[in-house]
Formats: structure tokens, sequence, C-alpha cells
């Protein structure tokens, strides 16, 4: 190699390792994978014999539930709405008051949302009042928990319906956040769609 062009090629590099060391650093963000979100559309569920009715998304099915985490139903209206897209399930229990006191559903219900305390930064519940005359509450739990939306309804006299969002997934807030944003759109219009059939136990 020619003296020049060993000078040259020094000269470059000395320019290159320059300006490496002057341009500002920029950490590309956290990013995670898009989701495709489905078009809002509902249908009704509303099958002979259940105590309740309400709208659920044309890309969610229903299923039976015998048990609840390991728990036996004590009647044959526990279900899961279940979305396949999204790894998520509503988790659904019900129970008649007079076979238990409406106290203490309430306070099991305030307990199992409690459960998530060690992880969540926040627990905020709502009141429910909606135009069909259900009442209950509605919890938003933050931070990395297996379920941020839980929420039960009841007219305080014979019926207890309690849903719980899961996600078969690693709690992550800031990963599961959209979705969840997505899907409590859905919850609350079950919410505000609910009806106690008549002439029900």
């Amino acid at each position: 190699m020619r003296k020049t062009d060993q000078v040259t090629l020094t000269t470059i590099i000395a320019c290159l390792i320059f300006l490496a060391c002057n341009s500002p650093f920029t950490p590309k963000p956290v990013g995670y994978f898009a989701i495709p979100f489905p078009a809002k559309k509902y249908q009704l569920f509303n099958l002979p014999g259940y105590p309740y009715t309400f709208e659920y998304p044309v890309y969610a099915n229903i299923s039976k539930d015998s048990t609840f985490f390991e728990q036996t139903a004590e009647n044959p209206w526990w279900i899961n709405i279940n979305f396949p897209s999204f790894n998520g399930k509503i988790y659904v229990s019900y129970k008649s008051i007079g076979v238990n006191r409406f106290d203490t559903l309430v306070k099991q219900s305030f307990a199992l949302t409690g459960k998530h305390t060690s992880k969540a930064y926040s627990i905020d519940d709502s009141l429910i009042n909606t135009s069909n005359g259900i009442h209950g509450v509605y919890f938003t739990v933050g931070g990395d928990v297996a379920t941020a939306n839980q929420f039960f309804l009841t007219d305080s006299a014979n019926h207890f319906f309690r849903g719980a969002l899961y996600f078969d997934a690693t709690p992550n807030a800031d990963s599961l956040g959209i979705v969840n944003q997505f899907l409590m759109e859905d919850v609350k219009h079950l919410i505000n769609s609910f009806k106690w059939r008549k002439n029900q136990p």
C-alpha cells in the first residue's frame, strides 16, 4: 500500500470514529406486534332456561363451564365467553341469592378482586346502574395482573352474576393494554344489554 493511500485510509477511519463518538444515541422504543381488530358487531345470548340474557360479540363464542378455578359450579348457568383471536376469556359464574347470602356474595367479589393487590398498582371500583335496571360494581385493576376487568351484576334479591376477563398469556399491562381496551368495550356492552329473565330461579 502506498503511503498516500495509507494516510487517506487512516484519515477516513479517524473521521468515522469521530462522527460515531459525537452522534447522539437514540434507543429504539419497545414495540409489540400490530393486532388487527374486527368490527364491533353483537349477537344475543338467550338460551332457554338461563336466568339472564345479554349481547356478546360475533367474534366470541360461548361454552358451558362446570367448574371455575377448581370450584364446582352449583348450577348449570356458569359459562365462558371465549375470544379465540385474543386468547381471552370472560369467566362467568351465576349464583342464586337465597341459596347464598347477598352480603357474602358481594364480599367474595371484592375479595376475589383484592387477590391481585400484590401485583396491582390500583384497583378502582365504580357502581353500575343501567337503563335495564341492572345494578352492580365494575372493577378496573391496574398493573401486570391476570385480570384487569371484573364485575358483578345483581338484583339484590334473587340473582348474582359475576364476570372476569382473563388472558391465556403472561400478565403484561403494556402488551395487553390495547387488547384490554378493545375487549373492555365488549364487557361494557354486555353489561348495558344485560337483562334478567322473568319467571326464572
